[in-house]
């Protein structure tokens, strides 16, 4: 260890082997042993270094005591100025302001009133004169009677002007301070002055009185000090060893020569972890930069295991750290073990014949972090393809150079393995981008003598240290591998994935950087990596699988085309989430009488059992259509559907029950322009006017599908024509990082931005604002509705007797002769005939006849009866029952359709 010139020669015990480092010894002074009489001579001359600093002490605590004197004086003279300032204006204002002053200086005496209140005021205030006078300055009181009447001396001017005027005047008492001020009457006017005065003798007395304390304080406090002063320097005296300036600074120059001789790292590290001295071969070994001194030694580039050493200050003997490329020994000590500074010293010593040893640990501890990374770097997803780039980026550049991953097509689709069939890169990683090896998406077939098809064929590792001298590899591409090898790739490892029974695809190392060949340990490393990248991409091939037969299976459930109607111009959009399939749906149902109905819906949950969940309630949904019941009769019996599901799932083990369902059901005529409304438990329609205006319809929310037990209300609103009914799902206004009602807000916006846009634009609007791959299935509906006019549609009342049918045909034949469709005329008048027959026959009034001419010819007769015939075959011995058969031979489609009031027989033929 070396010690630091003028510290205490206190020494951490030396560790065997460690080489001592020469000791200047200091010339020892005679008259310098801490006797008394050596510190004073010491001190007298100056010569020491300690007799330096005690003058110098001395001389600052006298500067000190003289300052402090000073500024006592200046204060005592600041606080008798302001103290005589102060007691002058209060007497001045409180006589100027008392009752009867003002009224005093108008009687005709004033002096016989004001001189005895005067001389009463300045006695028991202390002050040395209270001046009472006229506007003109004339004094009519005065502590001398002989001045009464004369002129006042001073600055009365800014007083009758109503301020108040203070001055540092000498007067025949001495120094003093008089303030002047005025005198004013009921309506503020100035009526006389009030002055009065005091002398600062008056005042500072008390405060001068402590002068003479304030010396004798500062004497003692000399005394302390030189005494203080005296000891430390004497202390001083025996750790310099009596020696001078020069002295010291030779013998810091004979230290510092052989600190920075040895051929050994010098550290001193202080407590709180800063760099306080180091030698030129600790700045070696370390690398330390050159402003190293006085930084912390966190700040210089260490790597964490030696910085933390250094600052924990802890003893270390010959422990081993790599430093940089250098395999360093460690030695510490503490300096504060006897009573010295705290902090520690450290030497290094560079130990060569350790790093052969080093570096096989270190590429120890470098695969075991590999294989680490691995467990949780590779199948972070169920994608195949990520998680094939993701072992192909774990090997590079640590383990090899370049390396690639190849797997079955049907591995990439999610299917098992077929082995002699191609296979196709999926990966490629490297220190650089232009290596000539097969590019990602290549489709490849390996030849039967390449490593490669060795591998896929025995199920095990093959290695290939010098590519060149592989003629089974060359064979695979003559001109692309005399590429690689130009390249300068020289070595390959070659691993099957293997998953169980099952070889997914290979993957291969290739190395050019490093020019030593993979060896046998590094085979079992690239073995255990692919191992544990096989099974991450099998579970991503079954989940590929699991999600393609799911996202079929919703594919397959949803509407591909719109059915043909006139009614609505309808546009529409779905969405999958993000990951998995999930419940929303939508379809659009053709109703009788040219009405359509609009569907949206939603199955909480992801997966399969959403999904066919969802396919459940749409053909629920198809089936309760076409009995053409209303809204909110639809929804009851859906619920009801949905109550049974849960039912028969809860019965069966394992099977999860329904979470949630939604739905939103409307009915569009455009013959009374009239829509509609119910819903269960899902967001509200929006509607967007002609002008351009968008509002949320007011629909009763009703519970969700499944509660049982609640009624469903509906809403009914007459739309204009060109108004766009916009359906959706939640999944379009709400998500993880918004709440519906921001949702709503922003769904709003986007549908302003579109006023006069088809509903093809509206949807495209709309989704723009969604991000690409929404968290949630999305399911958007927009329609623009559309009136039957007029012209197309003919309706008549017929009376309640059979003499009416006649009359009924002619106006129906005359209605098909404007139409143009007399083609139709026989087959109508036979439809209606059967029809309003038995109307008159089996129901009751009103009955009517309704005539539309939409994409079909419709003929609708209604009654107040809520009886349904029914279609049956007539015996040979019936008179009736032949009629509706008949009809339903007639029409391409006839049904029944219960009102409020009655029921409607419709009956649709096709135009020519």
């Amino acid at each position: 260890m070396v010690r630091l010139p003028g510290r205490p020669a206190t020494r951490p015990p030396r560790s065997s082997g460690q080489p001592r480092a020469p000791r200047a010894r200091p010339r020892q002074r005679r008259g310098t042993g801490g006797s008394r009489p050596g510190f004073l001579r010491s001190a007298v001359t100056g010569r020491s270094v300690a007799g330096q600093v005690f003058l110098l002490q001395v001389v600052i605590v006298l500067l000190l005591i003289v300052s402090a004197v000073v500024a006592q004086v200046l204060q005592v003279r600041r606080d008798t100025d302001t103290e005589a300032t102060r007691r002058s204006l209060a007497v001045a204002e409180t006589f100027a302001n008392a009752p009867g002053t003002a009224a005093a200086l108008r009687s005709p005496d004033p002096t016989a009133v004001l001189q005895p209140r005067a001389e009463a005021a300045r006695e028991a205030t202390g002050v040395d004169f209270l001046v009472v006078m006229d506007t003109d300055g004339i004094r009519y009181t005065h502590p001398k009677t002989d001045r009464i009447g004369k002129k006042f001396v001073g600055n009365i001017a800014p007083a009758l002007a109503g301020d108040t005027v203070i001055e540092h005047i000498t007067g025949t008492l001495g120094p003093l301070v008089q303030v002047v001020v005025p005198v004013k009457d009921a309506g503020g006017k100035v009526v006389g002055l009030v002055s009065a005065g005091i002398t600062t003798a008056h005042v500072g007395g008390a405060a001068q009185e402590q002068l003479p304390l304030l010396l004798a304080a500062s004497a003692t406090a000399l005394a302390l000090a030189t005494a203080g002063t005296a000891l430390v320097s004497r202390r001083l005296l025996r750790q310099t060893h009596g020696l001078g300036p020069y002295e010291m600074t030779r013998m810091y120059e004979h230290h510092d020569a052989v600190l920075h001789a040895v051929r050994e790292g010098v550290l001193i590290v202080s407590g709180d972890g800063r760099l306080l001295l180091a030698n030129d071969e600790a700045h070696r070994l370390l690398n330390l930069p050159a402003d190293a001194e006085r930084r912390h030694v966190q700040e210089l580039g260490l790597d964490d295991d030696t910085a933390g050493l250094l600052v924990s200050g802890r003893i270390a003997t010959d422990e081993v750290h790599l430093v940089k490329d250098r395999l360093l020994a460690i030695n510490q000590r503490p300096t504060d073990l006897r009573g010295g500074p705290p902090g520690s010293v450290t030497t290094l010593r560079d130990s060569t014949e350790l790093r052969a040893l080093s570096g096989r640990a270190e590429v120890a501890r470098e695969r075991l972090n590999m294989l680490y990374d691995a467990g949780v770097g590779i199948g972070t997803s169920l994608d195949v393809t990520r998680t094939a780039e993701e072992l192909a980026r774990l090997a590079v550049p640590r383990f090899a150079d370049f390396a690639t991953v190849d797997l079955f097509d049907a591995v990439l689709s999610g299917e098992e393995p077929r082995p002699g069939t191609s296979l196709r890169r999926a990966a490629c990683a490297g220190v650089r981008q232009d290596a000539p090896l097969y590019p990602v998406g290549e489709r490849i077939r390996f030849v039967a003598t390449s490593p490669q098809a060795r591998a896929l064929t025995t199920g095990q590792s093959v290695t290939a240290s010098r590519l060149r001298d592989e003629p089974g590899w060359r064979a695979q591409d003559l001109e692309r591998t005399d590429q690689v090898l130009a390249y300068g790739i020289h070595s390959l490892i070659t691993v099957p994935l293997r998953a169980g029974s099952l070889v997914l695809g290979v993957a291969s190392f290739w190395r050019s950087e490093r020019p030593q060949p993979f060896d046998s340990e590094e085979l079992a490393l690239a073995e255990e990596l692919v191992a544990r990248a096989a099974v991450s991409i099998d579970n991503a091939r079954r989940y590929t699988r699991e999600h393609s037969m799911a996202v079929t299976l919703q594919r397959s459930l949803l509407p591909r085309n719109l059915p043909e109607q006139d009614a609505l111009d309808i546009a529409y959009r779905y969405l999958p989430a993000q990951s998995g399939v999930g419940g929303d749906w939508f379809d659009v149902l053709p109703l009788s009488g040219a009405r359509v109905a609009l569907v949206v819906g939603d199955v909480v949950g992801h997966g399969l059992h959403a999904a066919a969940t969802m396919g459940r309630l749409r053909t629920a949904v198809h089936n309760f259509a076409s009995l053409d019941l209303p809204p909110d009769e639809l929804l009851g019996l859906l619920d009801e559907v949905v109550g049974r599901i849960d039912q028969d799932e809860t019965a069966a083990a394992g099977s999860a029950m329904v979470t949630g369902a939604t739905c939103l059901y409307a009915i569009y005529d455009p013959v009374s322009r009239l829509c509609t409304v119910a819903r269960a438990g899902h967001p509200p329609p929006a509607l967007v006017g002609p002008d351009g205006a968008v509002e949320f319809l007011d629909v009763p929310a009703g519970p969700p599908l499944g509660l049982g037990g609640l009624p469903f209300d509906t809403a009914e609103l007459e739309l204009a024509e060109g108004s766009r009914l916009v359906l959706y799902t939640d999944g379009l206004v709400e998500d993880r990082e918004r709440d519906i009602d921001e949702g709503l807000g922003m769904l709003s916006d986007a549908l302003r931005r579109t006023p006069g846009a088809s509903p093809e634009d509206t949807c495209r609007t709309v989704l723009d604002r969604l991000p690409a791959r929404p968290s949630d299935d999305v399911a958007l509906i927009v329609a623009r509705t559309r009136e039957l006019g007029g012209d197309r549609v003919a309706q008549w009342q017929v009376p309640s007797e059979p003499a009416a049918v006649s009359e009924v045909r002619g106006s129906v034949t005359r209605k098909l002769a404007d139409w143009g469709l007399e083609e139709l005329v026989f087959t109508t008048e036979l439809i209606l005939s059967e029809l309003v027959t038995n109307a008159i026959r089996y129901g009751r009034a009103p009955i009517g006849v309704r005539l539309l001419r939409d994409r079909t010819l419709i003929c609708e007769v209604s009654d107040g009866s809520t009886t349904s015939p029914h279609l049956r075959y007539a015996a040979s011995t019936d008179e009736g029952g032949r009629g509706l058969f008949l009809v339903a031979q007639l029409a391409e489609r006839w049904g029944t359709r219960y009102t409020p009031h009655g029921k409607v027989i419709w009956a649709e033929q096709p135009l020519p």
